[in-house]
């Protein structure tokens, strides 16, 4: 077992070598446009959680999911080969609607600031 500090580093660094085979390396058109959001890592290292998302939104989730998990062998391999520990936690993808929800409370709270009278005003 690691200490929850060990746990989180280990985690992120997970995290920015993911996204860098995920940018780079990854040749897989399912995975396009795809981001890692966060990573989490049990205390026992067995696994890592990895949340993604995708500028498109949820209408791809379960394309980039799928991607995810049919290259999960590949990119469990080049992430130990980076990333040094006596074995490499397995991989589990999740999908994070943060930021699509992030984005529909910017633009509600956008729509409450606009002037009514400029949505009345032809233009």
């Amino acid at each position: 077992m690691v200490s929850e500090a060990r746990a989180g580093r280990i985690a992120r660094r997970i995290q920015e070598e993911l996204s860098v085979v995920l940018l780079m390396e990854a040749s897989d058109p399912r995975l396009e446009g795809a981001f890692v959001t966060d990573v989490s890592v049990d205390r026992e290292l067995a696994f890592a959680s990895v949340y993604l998302s995708a500028v498109e939104g949820a209408e791809r989730s379960e394309e980039i999911l799928d991607g995810m998990r049919s290259a999960s062998g590949f990119l469990r391999s080049t992430l130990a080969k980076r990333i040094d520990l006596r074995t490499f936690p397995r991989l589990r993808f999740y999908w994070d609607p943060t930021p699509e929800n992030a984005d529909r409370i910017d633009r509600l709270i956008a729509s409450l600031h606009e002037d009514p009278d400029e949505k009345d005003s032809p233009e």
